[in-house]
């Protein structure tokens, strides 16, 4: 034997063959895979077959790695003091400027399709409250005016509420009767000091029963009148086709006098037209229907947009309206300007300021919020071919519902595929029908509220606003010139200050606000509190639950079906046997020795595998019988006891 093996031997007889003592690295390996806290070692060595330690050694490592890499960054991100300061001047987008006049259409042109309305409006005037244009305003009693009757106050008698609400006397005829219906009053904001008789309104019934009416009343007969005149209005201009009210509204040579953005000189080219049907002809700047949309690289005033606009007080209808100026409405390209919702009002003989700030944001949808990403899940059809957002989802939903209750589409809103508007001619009872299902629609009774949802992703421009005289007075005279010239008008004639409005739209600052939600609990973080808790509470780690998810579910099972599988196999052989008529057999678990399953096994039978044999039964086969130990003799080496230890014994 070699002299190395002789020595290994002889350490090996000395010294205890486990543990940190032991001669060979790997029965040391051993001793520490079996002793270790780590589950994973442990596992390698004492799991059955070559599939599973296959498996667990594969998993060992790749945790080790995954160990090695995370402590890497860690280290990385630890020890790295570099630090980085970024500073950054980008371009933001301008957006979308949409400009309109407050007075739609001019009423030069218009006055053929609404000369008999106005005629009426004006003996309404004069009836009512002794205004008459060139003659002195002395009120005229009731039922003075024309008594025959027209056709605009048979559709929409205006009324004079005496007994509020039972008697009320119609003041074109005179005639005084009682009256019932729902009472709606139209300026509930508005505090009505005045005696009852100074309320004002009027009544739409339904054209198919004349028992179903409904009463609209007014705090001001200002404002009776002018609603009175809007539905008169609507349903002339609902008859008028999409082309000629473009002629009849204003362009933009009429529109616009000047043009500055970015400090570069702009004009009607860059503005896109559009019709509104409230605000007639509207034009955007920088629409990006080209497929172009400008920026701007500096804040303030010079670098923004800078407009003049020609307002032409006196070619304003004075029935439909009663401020001057325009309407502005900053939006993104995308989204369809409400301009009769959220629009900012530019004063005239002024110029106004806008700074914007822009903000986008972002919210997440399902399970964190009810909002919606395209509108492709709200079941209402987008009448505006823009992108999805609340308003156009609302008024698309009232317009349908508009159109499927009353037969037809309201005028102020877009046209549904095969609808028309709204007219006396083709639908007597529209007006009725409007004024019930608005009342439905702000009491949230139509579900469009409910329907409708949220965008998860908007853009927004705070605006803020600021105005001074403009021009001023040293300067008025000239400037008025000059713009005349350029209007084309000729020099002893020139434009009105009121006439002008000079309007700038600019960035503040080029800063962006981001705004966006985040998932307060991820998976990340799930995992992370899950391994927290077992960690802390168990010392517990991803291979302790692999290897728990092995013993308790894995082997169980496969335990608990394997003595099922035994115990069916026993019952049927028994029954077998039973048939044929032979005795039954002792079972498998019945047998001992070495043929008892509990031994078998890839491993040796062990002391404790030893412990756990079952018993032996009485009928148990026999075997050799053990010694019988009371039959065994000693003899003595001596016949004779020796004399030390008899006197051993005498003592």
């Amino acid at each position: 034997m070699a002299p190395g093996k002789k020595i290994t031997a002889k350490i090996k007889k000395t010294l205890p063959v486990t543990g940190p003592q032991a001669p060979t690295l790997s029965e040391l390996m051993k001793w520490y895979c079996l002793n270790t806290n780590t589950h994973g070692c442990r596992r390698i060595v004492v799991s059955r077959g070559r599939l599973r330690r296959f498996i667990w050694i594969l998993l060992t490592l790749s945790a080790v790695g995954l160990i090695l890499w995370q402590c890497a960054e860690l280290l990385m991100n630890y020890y790295s003091a570099s630090v980085s300061v970024t500073v950054q001047f980008q371009k933001l987008p301008f957006p979308a400027v949409t400009i309109c006049n407050i007075n739609p259409y001019k009423y030069s042109a218009m006055k053929d399709y609404l000369s008999e309305l106005d005629k009426e409006t004006k003996n309404a005037l004069e009836t009512f409250y002794g205004f008459s244009e060139g003659k002195s305003k002395v009120r005229r009693s009731v039922g003075d005016g024309n008594a025959t009757g027209s056709e605009f106050f048979k559709q929409i008698p205006l009324l004079k509420f005496e007994d509020f609400p039972k008697t009320v006397t119609n003041l074109h005829s005179g005639q005084k009767r009682k009256i019932e219906g729902s009472v709606f009053h139209k300026d509930s904001s508005i505090v009505n000091s005045g005696d009852s008789n100074d309320i004002i309104g009027f009544q739409l019934c339904d054209a198919n029963n004349s028992s179903e009416c409904a009463l609209y009343t007014f705090s001001s007969g200002v404002n009776a009148i002018q609603e009175w005149y809007k539905l008169h209005y609507m349903n002339i201009m609902a008859q008028i086709p999409l082309e000629t009210k473009e002629k009849l509204s204003y362009s933009a040579d009429d529109l616009l006098l000047t043009c500055f953005f970015d400090g570069l000189s702009c004009d009607k080219r860059h503005f896109t037209r559009f019709h509104h049907p409230l605000h007639g002809n509207c034009y955007t700047f920088n629409s990006g229907e080209n497929g172009t949309i400008l920026s701007t690289s500096t804040g303030g005033s010079e670098y923004g947009l800078q407009v003049v606009l020609y307002i032409g007080e006196a070619d304003y209808n004075p029935f439909l309206v009663t401020s001057t100026g325009a309407k502005i409405i900053v939006h993104d390209q995308n989204e369809y300007p409400f301009i009769e919702d959220i629009g900012t009002e530019i004063e005239t003989a002024a110029a106004t300021s806008i700074g914007m700030h822009f903000t986008r944001s972002r919210k997440l949808s399902k399970p964190y919020s009810d909002c919606t990403e395209t509108g492709a899940d709200i079941p209402v059809e987008n009448l505006y071919n823009k992108s999805y957002s609340l308003q156009i989802c609302l008024h698309s939903c009232f317009q349908k519902a508009m159109v499927d209750s009353c037969g037809c589409a309201q005028y102020a809103q877009p046209l549904p595929a095969g609808a028309e508007y709204c007219n006396y001619k083709k639908n007597p009872n529209w007006m009725y029908c409007y004024y019930r299902l608005h009342e439905k629609f702000v009491k949230e009774q139509l579900g469009c509220q409910q329907i409708c949802k949220d965008a998860c992703s908007f853009k927004e421009w705070a605006l803020t606003t600021s105005i001074a005289q403009w021009p001023s007075t040293v300067s008025e005279d000239w400037m008025l010139r000059v713009l005349s010239w350029d209007k084309g008008q000729k020099i002893n004639k020139k434009l009105n200050k009121t006439d002008l409005a000079n309007v700038m739209v600019f960035y503040k600052d080029l800063n962006e606000r981001f705004i966006s939600e985040n998932p307060a609990n991820t998976l990340v973080i799930l995992l992370s509190n899950f391994g927290g808790q077992l960690g802390l509470w168990m010392s517990c780690s991803v291979v302790c639950v692999i290897e728990i998810v092995e013993v308790f579910f894995i082997d169980s099972l496969s335990i608990v079906m394997r003595r099922q599988w035994q115990k069916a196999k026993k019952w049927w052989n028994d029954r077998k046997r039973e048939q044929m008529g032979k005795p039954s057999q002792a079972s498998d678990l019945d047998r001992q020795g070495h043929d008892n399953p509990v031994c078998i096994d890839e491993d040796l039978p062990t002391f404790n595998t030893a412990l756990r044999l079952p018993l032996p039964q009485e009928n148990h086969l026999p075997r050799t019988p053990p010694p019988n130990y009371s039959t065994l003799q000693l003899e003595t080496a001596f016949a004779e006891q020796l004399p030390d230890t008899l006197d051993v014994g005498q003592h």
